[in-house]
């Protein structure tokens, strides 16, 4: 239960998304987060600097496909923007390149975000079956509170 004492619970809401559907089905809290006070969401997107590296045959194109990459996160990331705006909520957007539980939670720190919500797994179901899941190494190091949002 949501206290009412008049003070928003969370008013700045961090959203980490890969657009996988377990990510997707995350956006309904982010919205009803609302309610307990919040007035932006941070729309994060990490391009991970590993599956880069390996899309790279060559270092010259490594640009090129982070670009190609930051733009496809971009049109992605503008379809959610403006379903999360609709509920009356302020959006901003952010793309990253690195590791995506490091840039999470260096974001955390950055932007002051008071929760975290995040999908439990995201496109790599196998490289998530060994212990270091983005969620779970995001929970076990966030400073603010954490909403997982299972399958």
């Amino acid at each position: 239960m949501i206290p009412s004492r008049g003070y928003a619970v969370f008013t700045k809401i961090l959203y980490p998304t890969d657009f996988s559907d377990v990510a997707k089905k995350a956006l309904p809290y982010v919205e009803q987060l609302r309610h307990a006070g919040a007035r932006e969401v941070i729309i994060l997107h990490v391009i991970d600097s590993r599956s880069l590296d390996l899309l790279c045959y060559d270092p010259s194109d490594y640009r090129t496909v982070e670009n190609n990459l930051k733009e496809l996160a971009l049109e992605n990331s503008s379809f959610i923007k403006k379903h999360i705006e609709k509920s009356g909520l302020s959006v901003k957007v952010i793309i990253k390149t690195g590791n995506p539980a490091s840039q999470i939670l260096k974001l955390e720190k950055e932007e002051h975000s008071e929760v975290i919500v995040i999908g439990s797994h995201g496109k790599s179901n196998i490289a998530e079956m060994i212990i270091g899941s983005v969620s779970e190494h995001v929970v076990r190091n966030a400073s603010c509170p954490v909403l997982v949002v299972k399958r």
